[in-house]
């Protein structure tokens, strides 16, 4: 069985929830937006931080914890940017950090997006 997590996140107009659980395990996407579903300016440190932010908020409203985290997909849309996100990224975490996994993509949904993450927690 598949539950919506309510979290205080802008409500998206498109068809998703910004995350699930279902068997115990948690599911998320999380992007670079604010209270008002606005992109934040600022490149990608800024970016970074909103995500990981949103994504903490997200995690917490699922009653887990960043350490019930297991894997992390990290989007960034130049590579450059990597080391950036990576800086903000590391902040968030201590050891034994989630599985992760880092791509350079094209683009992503909103042409002003730098980043994207999806990731899974499972619960205790």
């Amino acid at each position: 069985m598949k539950t919506a997590v309510k979290t205080d996140l802008f409500a998206s107009k498109a068809p998703l929830e910004w995350a699930v659980m279902a068997n115990g395990q948690f599911y998320t996407a999380q992007i670079p937006i604010d209270a008002e579903g606005q992109v934040v300016a600022g490149g990608i440190e800024a970016q970074a931080r909103q995500t990981m932010d949103n994504f903490r908020h997200t995690v917490e409203a699922a009653g887990l914890t960043m350490a019930d985290v297991t894997q992390v997909l990290i989007y960034v849309t130049a590579r450059e940017q990597l080391p950036v996100f990576n800086k903000v990224y590391a902040e968030y975490f201590e050891a034994p950090y989630p599985n992760r996994a880092a791509m350079i993509v094209a683009g992503l949904a909103r042409e002003e997006m730098l980043c994207e993450i999806v990731a899974y927690a499972a619960q205790p």
